[in-house]
């Protein structure tokens, strides 16, 4: 089997997590971890795997309550970012990633940046597509979560929230803000939904939009970690996004926190990869190049 082949494995963490990953590329190579979003899984990345796959060790898990990794009912394991990130904490560990580029999108965001706070003489970049970490980055779409956020003991607010775990709430994710919506496989938000759709998945998730709230209080922390930690970030945005705007990509570098950083932009939307993985994939190669990552 070649090195760019995709293998699949498992890894029992955190007290029983069964976590499941998708690993590609020689293991004598410079590590990238991908660290995927709602409501998808680490298939998201099965494209940019193979072409990351020649110069890099690409792993790239599934966050708990996502994918194939599997939490007991026994762990009674409460879905917060918090516990997420420190399961994917004791995942690095368990893998003996002791220095790693960190892809971050979506809810991979929050975890790889609180797993930056935890580790971050480990984290040797950043990417960051349509990975927020400023307030600036929160499109409309989140208003009816911030609803909820102000009356958290609201079951109308909580359950409107609901509509965001639809079939067609899926498929808009991945075609909204792309010219070529048609290119895009439709096994995408079709898997997306099929284990949306599974039992324990609905409060798990509504659990987890209320809990994104601490995400946007720890911003400020982020943000003193770029200050002091100085990692080179790549900001590379699907410019269409409504769910994380253009203005949190260009907040990397006018907050001038950052020495070392550049903002691109596909013409896509939040799932951009889906029709830009060349693209973003040659960016990533030539910016992690660049700094001998």
């Amino acid at each position: 089997m070649s090195f760019t082949a995709t293998k699949i494995g498992n890894v029992t963490v955190d007290d029983g997590i069964r976590l499941f990953y998708r690993e590609a590329g020689s293991r004598d190579a410079p590590v990238v971890l991908l660290l995927h979003g709602f409501p998808s899984s680490s298939f998201q990345y099965r494209n940019l795997i193979t072409k990351l796959a020649p110069h890099y060790h690409v792993i790239a898990p599934d966050l708990p309550g996502f994918g194939f990794t599997v939490v007991p009912d026994s762990r009674n394991y409460t879905y917060t970012f918090a516990n997420i990130a420190k399961t994917i904490e004791e995942f690095t560990y368990k893998l003996e990633l002791h220095k790693f580029s960190v892809y971050i999108f979506d809810y991979g965001a929050p975890t790889g940046l609180r797993l930056a706070l935890a580790r971050p003489d480990a984290v040797a970049a950043i990417i960051s597509q349509n990975g927020n970490a400023f307030v600036e980055g929160l499109g409309s779409f989140w208003d009816p979560i911030k609803a909820y956020w102000a009356d958290p003991t609201s079951e109308e607010k909580r359950e409107a929230l609901a509509s965001l775990l639809t079939y067609d709430s899926t498929k808009f994710q991945y075609v909204t803000g792309e010219s070529h919506p048609e290119r895009i496989p439709p096994e995408t938000w079709t898997l997306d939904y099929a284990l949306l759709s599974q039992p324990p998945q609905k409060n798990i998730q509504l659990d987890l939009f209320l809990d994104y709230r601490t995400n946007v209080d720890l911003y400020p922390s982020f943000q003193y970690y770029f200050k002091t930690s100085q990692p080179p970030v790549l900001a590379i945005w699907g410019k269409n996004d409504p769910i994380f705007i253009p203005p949190g990509a260009t907040a990397f570098e006018e907050s001038g926190l950052l020495s070392d950083v550049e903002v691109k932009f596909v013409d896509g939307g939040h799932f951009a990869l889906e029709n830009h993985v060349e693209e973003i994939g040659d960016a990533i190669i030539s910016f992690l190049g660049e700094r001998e990552l």
